[in-house]
């Protein structure tokens, strides 16, 4: 049963049993807790989580995966496979009887929008575990005034706490991809209908911030936040986004909100 790794899906399949090892420790799965796995793959961390918990759901978009996963597992109890596309899948519909736990070997070219994807049904999400291209995982994980931090690392904090846990080099998968890896932990945060509110205007000016990292907030937000408006909130329009904090960026999104109000 042999898979090739198909570049359209992104596949690199993990193999090494110490960083499996690791991961599921990060995890600490228990029985009763409803799981699921986004790209399971030839299963090689999917066995790992099945002997520690008592249900799992994976979701493979590969049909050829998902026909043979079960079977390369030796058909165990408690394994629900979707075979469905994760950007699309309904994860609040499968949390009816329980909060979710969401692991993963993310391909790089979904994980961003995936990440999205998961943090608008953050309500029905307990934590999330994830293999990620390191340079995601920097960015996920990245505070104000570093290069990192940038439209991902915010938006992801205002929803969502992301605690970068170890390094994986390219030897761990098969085919090795040609970028470091990295685990993260994301654990999503309760947010007031105030919080909740804003996040529309807060993407709409964090994404205008950091259209031109280059460029000062003068020059990025004009025509939407007035350098007068930003003066009153004690905030230089010289500055440059990567060195606002959460805080700032959330009053400037106030400072949207009150103009549309006002117009």
């Amino acid at each position: 049963m042999e898979h090739r790794a198909r570049k359209r899906f992104g596949q690199n399949f993990l193999e090494d049993d110490s960083v499996i090892e690791r991961i599921v420790a990060a995890i600490a799965p228990k029985p009763g807790q409803r799981i699921v796995e986004i790209g399971p793959g030839l299963g090689a961390l999917t066995g790992a989580l099945l002997e520690k918990t008592d249900r799992l759901d994976v979701i493979e978009l590969d049909r050829d995966l998902a026909a043979t996963l079960a079977e390369r597992l030796g058909r165990p109890d408690g394994l629900v496979i979707h075979q469905t596309d994760a950007l699309t899948f309904d994860f609040t519909a499968l949390a009816a009887s329980g909060p979710l736990r969401v692991v993963g070997n993310l391909p790089y070219n979904i994980s961003t929008p995936l990440l999205f994807h998961l943090l608008d049904q953050a309500e029905s999400i307990t934590d999330m575990h994830f293999m990620l291209q390191k340079e995601v995982v920097d960015r996920l994980a990245a505070a104000p005034g570093c290069k990192t931090w940038g439209r991902l690392g915010v938006m992801t904090a205002v929803r969502a706490d992301a605690t970068a846990l170890f390094g994986v080099p390219p030897t761990a998968f098969r085919p090795a991809p040609k970028v470091e890896s990295a685990v993260v932990r994301i654990v999503p945060k309760t947010l007031s209908d105030a919080e909740q509110a804003l996040l529309p205007a807060l993407e709409r000016v964090v994404r205008a911030a950091f259209a031109q990292r280059r460029k000062t907030l003068r020059n990025n937000l004009k025509g939407l936040v007035s350098d007068a408006a930003m003066q009153v909130a004690g905030i230089d329009p010289q500055r440059r986004a990567e060195t606002l904090s959460l805080a700032e960026f959330r009053q400037l999104a106030r400072m949207i909100e009150t103009q549309a109000e006002a117009e």
